[in-house]
């Protein structure tokens, strides 16, 4: 496998501050997770991608791992923040929640060929597992919690009668599925093919609320 293409950055280098050119490099690590993944990412193949010199990735970052991890913590953050504003946003009505949250696993700021990679990366690679736990597993764990919550009260306000810890795993291993197929086909299906994928799965599991397609 080859090292990452050069790509030049059109702005002078000083003209970027700190954080802009820290998000400059973590966009350029995704990029090159999703090409060598986790083990065979280096800074200088981060460099390359983002035009700079191995000494600036250096400077703000120090080690591979730190960059790795402050890579894995903008994910992070970014993916709460897509499903949080979309939680916001939907109401109090459980199957808007449940329709919020779904659509926002592919939204096309979040569900892209390079951060799919990059998250499949981190998922795993065993040298990259210990990080994933440590800086993500309250977040899943937060997350699952919230979405079991939303499918017992599927039962309480509609009837249904479904086991809310099962069909809750259910929902987020049909995301994580298709994500998967995403980024490992060769010819990936487009992203409203895959949400609609996931809704033939809720529309089995609420008949009533998830029929339409999306």
């Amino acid at each position: 496998m080859t090292e990452p293409a050069l790509q030049t950055d059109p702005r002078p280098p000083r003209t970027l501050s700190k954080d802009a050119r820290r998000t400059q490099l973590i966009e350029a690590t995704i990029s090159t997770m999703a090409e060598f993944g986790y083990s065979r990412t280096t800074l200088t193949a981060v460099a390359r991608r983002a035009g700079l010199s191995h000494g600036l990735v250096l400077f703000h970052f120090h080690t591979k791992e730190n960059l790795l991890s402050e890579t894995l913590d903008h994910l992070s953050a970014e993916y709460r923040a897509n499903w949080q504003a979309a939680l916001a946003s939907a109401g109090d009505r459980p199957e808007a929640q449940l329709e919020a949250l779904v659509r926002a696993d592919f939204n096309l700021s979040i569900c892209t060929r390079d951060r799919l990679a990059a998250w499949c990366a981190f998922w795993g690679e065993s040298q990259s597992r210990p990080i994933y736990q440590a800086r993500c597993g309250s977040n899943d764990d937060h997350y699952n919690q919230m979405l079991e919550g939303i499918c017992a009260r599927m039962n309480t306000v509609h009837g249904y009668a479904h086991d809310p810890a099962r069909v809750s795993r259910l929902i987020r291993i049909s995301i994580e599925g298709v994500w998967l197929d995403l980024m490992t086909m060769a010819t990936p299906y487009p992203t409203q093919e895959a949400m609609a994928t996931v809704w033939l799965g809720l529309s089995a599991l609420y008949p009533r609320h998830f029929q339409t397609r999306p």
